[in-house]
This record gives structure tokens, C-alpha cells and sequence, in this order.
């Protein structure tokens, strides 16, 4: 408790953000009257949700390890409940493909392929997998080593499907290329965290 520093913080940032993204899905869709347009910006807007919250969960410790300040170590006590978030938003985002799927059968099979059920369900299965051991006493069960493996192994899945999913689309809309940013500075900060965590250590062992 002595680190909690804000209210908007733990269960509190995820109530706030999971009722935020909901009620947004809500306007977004009514704008159309809960039409197939409507479900549609539901869909690319749950997808921008999910991938500002996904870097902000995947870089958290990389940014508390590089640059130590308040945002960053919030940032990072808060991990777990943005990760969580992330997952509320990609929830939300599967039942507007759903809603799609239901409402407009021909449209869904123009805009999808075998090949995004595959690797869209092995993204959704590691989503899962990594939300039920975001907790203490699931974590436990699995014990660190494996849920360190599943953390690490689903973290750079999804990052890798941001990649496919906002990349296929910049030939055809270049504006896409912007998505692109935010992934390739998280995934370079984890790298430079990698590499200057050896030197860390022997600082601290001299």
C-alpha cells in the first residue's frame, strides 16, 4: 500500500478504464444506430484501444528500467492492470467481430481469411491464458518459471499480430504506417533494456 501514490491506480485504473472502453464502444456504435457501420468503428476502434494499451503494459518495466521516473514507475506498478485492460478492450473487440459476422455473413467473409481465425485464435488463446495468471493465486499455480514463459512467449505473439495487422493495411491506407511507430519504439526498448541490464549488474556487483 505505501506504493500506491494516485487513486487511479490498481483495481481502481482497471474498473475506470474497462467501464470507459465500453461506454465508448456504446457511443461509437449508436452514432450508426447499432448498424453494421457502427460495429465496424467499434472494431477499429477497440483495435486502437487494445494496441495504446498493449505498449503501455509491454513496455512498462523497459521504461521503469531506462528512464526511473513517476510516470514510469506508475507505469509500471500498473502493469498487470493495463495488461487486464488490454484484454477488456480486445473482449469487447471480439464481440463487435461477432456482432459483424451475425449482421452482415457476406462482408465478414470479404474481410477475413482462414489464415486471421488461426493466428487471431492463437492470439486470443494467449490473451486468455495470460489474463487468468494475472493473478496472484493463479500465477502460484503455474509457478514462476512457466508463467514468466507464457508472459514473455504471448507478449511477443501479440506484438508480432499488431505487426501483421496494422502492416497489411499501409499499402492500401499508408496512414496505417503510423501504428507501426508505437510497436517498433516499445519492442526497441526492450532491447536496449536487454543489452544494458548486463552492465547494470556488474555496477552493482563493483
Amino acid at each position: 500500500m505505501s506504493q500506491r501514490q494516485s487513486w487511479f491506480e490498481g483495481w481502481r485504473l482497471l474498473v475506470a478504464l474497462a467501464l470507459s472502453l465500453i461506454a465508448l464502444s456504446l457511443w461509437i456504435a449508436s452514432m450508426r444506430q447499432f448498424e453494421v457501420e457502427g460495429v465496424r468503428m467499434v472494431i477499429r476502434f477497440t483495435a486502437r484501444s487494445s494496441l495504446l494499451l498493449f505498449c503501455l503494459a509491454f513496455s512498462a518495466a523497459a521504461l521503469a528500467r531506462l528512464w526511473p521516473n513517476a510516470w514510469t514507475r506508475w507505469q509500471r506498478r500498473n502493469r498487470r492492470y493495463l495488461g487486464l485492460s488490454f484484454a477488456v478492450s480486445h473482449a469487447i473487440h471480439a464481440v463487435a467481430i461477432v456482432a459483424f459476422a451475425r449482421m452482415d455473413p457476406a462482408g465478414f467473409m470479404q474481410a477475413t481469411s482462414p489464415a486471421s481465425y488461426i493466428f487471431g485464435g492463437i492470439g486470443y488463446a494467449a490473451i486468455i491464458a495470460m489474463s487468468a495468471t494475472s493473478f496472484d493465486r493463479t500465477a502460484a499455480l503455474v509457478g514462476p518459471r512457466a508463467w514468466r514463459t507464457l508472459h514473455l512467449v504471448g507478449g511477443y505473439y501479440l506484438w508480432f499480430q499488431f505487426m501483421v495487422s496494422f502492416g497489411k493495411r499501409v499499402p492500401a491506407m499508408p496512414l496505417y504506417a503510423a501504428f507501426l511507430i508505437p510497436l517498433l519504439a516499445v519492442m526497441m526498448l526492450r532491447m536496449i533494456a536487454m543489452a544494458a541490464r548486463p552492465h547494470q549488474r556488474i555496477a552493482e556487483a563493483s
